[in-house]
């Protein structure tokens, strides 16, 4: 029952009333400090620290979709330069990732968005890799799919390793893994986190689940790095037997979950000497990431409405 309740969850993170009264909430901020890091790059720094002592690495994603201005573009550059600046001055640099979303660069912009959006990644890209910081694009809704893998193939150019995140649930990504997938590249496969149009993706929970099996097989078996990002036992299973099958070494494939969630299996993954990666999100617009966190998985709707009940 809490999974139908997945399509209102994503309309409401785009309602800006709901949004002011979920951040009236007393404690909705405590409810959310599980999910997200906190909204200053020194908490994101300090959750990279408490997982490396855990053996777990990180892909840190800096908030901040809601971009109407080139300011708020060019402010989205900015913080991705200083959060790679601050892991390199806590040495924390060598396994870490930054994840970019092209909609917080200024995808959106009108005619000029997607060229401002590329010119701001391939800058952050280039600083990353002076500090040897990895650097992965997020996926976003199916109408940004084009631009977003012409862009991650411009800035492969000059860097290979950079990864992309492909969603399970799109159709389109069956033909969009090989293209991806070559010669190493690095390709986070995850479920899919918008509410996408039947005709552009599978809806049924059990579809999606298969498209992923499916794209998991394709990962394993072709040439990229598959960055295996689920929390579903069956899949992380799947995986497992995939990279047996395939004779990949755990240094060929990693594991990622998000921050916060299954931290018992991040910590039992990484101390069965598999790579673990948490995504990590700070910053202070971080309503439309949790509230798509809410509406993804049952379990994390239950827990944040049973936080809401009286003691």
């Amino acid at each position: 029952m809490v999974y139908a309740l997945r399509r209102p969850m994503l309309w409401a993170a785009d309602q800006p009333q709901i949004k002011k009264a979920l951040l009236s909430t007393p404690l909705t901020r405590s409810v959310v400090s599980r999910f997200v890091a906190g909204e200053r790059v020194s908490d994101a720094i300090d959750a990279v620290r408490r997982l490396r002592a855990d053996g777990i690495l990180a892909a840190i994603d800096h908030l901040g979709e809601d971009v109407t201005t080139e300011y708020q573009a060019l402010a989205g550059q900015e913080a991705n330069l200083e959060l790679i600046a601050a892991l390199a001055d806590a040495g924390l640099t060598d396994g870490s990732e930054v994840t970019l979303k092209l909609s917080a660069l200024g995808q959106g912009l009108g005619r000029s968005g997607a060229g401002l959006a590329r010119t701001q990644a391939l800058a952050i890209v280039e600083a990353a890799s002076r500090r040897g910081v990895l650097v992965s694009v997020d996926m976003e809704d199916h109408t940004t799919v084009d631009d977003t893998l012409t862009t991650v193939e411009a800035l492969r150019r000059q860097t290979p390793s950079v990864g992309v995140a492909l969603q399970a649930m799109l159709r389109r990504t069956a033909d969009d893994l090989p293209r991806m997938a070559t010669d190493g590249g690095r390709v986070r496969l995850v479920k899919g986190a918008y509410d996408e149009p039947e005709s552009a993706a599978y809806t049924d929970s059990g579809d999606v689940d298969r498209a992923y099996a499916r794209g998991l097989g394709r990962l394993f078996a072709g040439d990229g790095y598959p960055m295996v990002a689920t929390h579903d036992p069956a899949l992380v299973s799947l995986a497992l037997r995939l990279a047996e099958e395939h004779r990949r070494t755990p240094d060929e494939f990693e594991f990622q979950m998000l921050y916060g969630i299954r931290a018992d299996e991040q910590r039992r993954l990484a101390a069965a000497g598999y790579r673990v990666r948490a995504y990590v999100p700070y910053g202070v617009d971080w309503y439309g990431y949790f509230t798509r966190r809410l509406a993804e998985r049952p379990a994390n709707l239950a827990f944040f409405l049973r936080s809401l009940l009286p003691g």
